[in-house]
């Protein structure tokens, strides 16, 4: 019986910062909210914990269930008008949009006291703007974007027109050869 020797492990590309210190930020999250739930149980008591967390996870509830019934009805609403479902930008003013609703229920629900506090925050209104600000200003940064990645994506997303049409186009290189240019066969119908 003969063994084959094994391949080589195939080159992986390096990890960005961001993946490579999540499982440790995401451990640190998780020993900081035991800790801070401890030291609460420890000055009150252990009902007084547990009342805590169901009273996040009801209102964390309650505010996606109203988030989501928020966005339903503006689909069907757009549907019925004919139109497409249009996504306010939040970053103004009015901030009518789901996503900091959507996001501060989703943190109240999740088991912990400083997960309540920072869902309590998007709720807010004057935070909810600055956080949305925040968000923008780290998504839109020209030239930081690595294909693939999610700011690549959320760049993309924002370069659609907001009636929901795309422009189709090719961007041709003047120092290109007309060669090396693609041909697309023509249309026919």
């Amino acid at each position: 019986m003969t063994f084959g020797a094994t391949p080589p492990p195939s080159p992986r590309p390096p990890r960005s910062r961001a993946r490579r210190f999540a499982p440790l930020g995401i451990a640190a999250w998780m020993v900081l909210e035991i800790w801070l739930l401890t030291v609460v149980g420890g000055a009150t008591n252990g009902l007084t914990v547990f009342l805590l967390l169901l009273a996040g996870v009801l209102v964390g509830g309650a505010v996606v269930k109203r988030a989501g019934r928020r966005a339903w009805r503006n689909l069907t609403g757009a549907l019925q008008t004919g139109g497409a479902p249009e996504a306010p930008r939040e970053t103004g003013s009015g901030g009518t949009g789901n996503t900091l609703p959507m996001l501060g229920g989703l943190l109240l629900i999740v088991p912990g006291l400083l997960s309540d506090v920072l869902g309590l925050l998007c709720l807010f209104p004057p935070t909810g703007r600055l956080i949305l600000r925040g968000a923008d200003k780290l998504l839109t940064r020209s030239g930081s974007f690595t294909p693939g990645s999610f700011g690549d994506v959320y760049q993309q997303a924002r370069m659609h027109r907001p009636d929901g049409k795309v422009v189709q186009g090719e961007v041709i290189h003047p120092d290109e050869p007309p060669a090396a240019r693609r041909q697309d066969p023509p249309l026919t119908r």
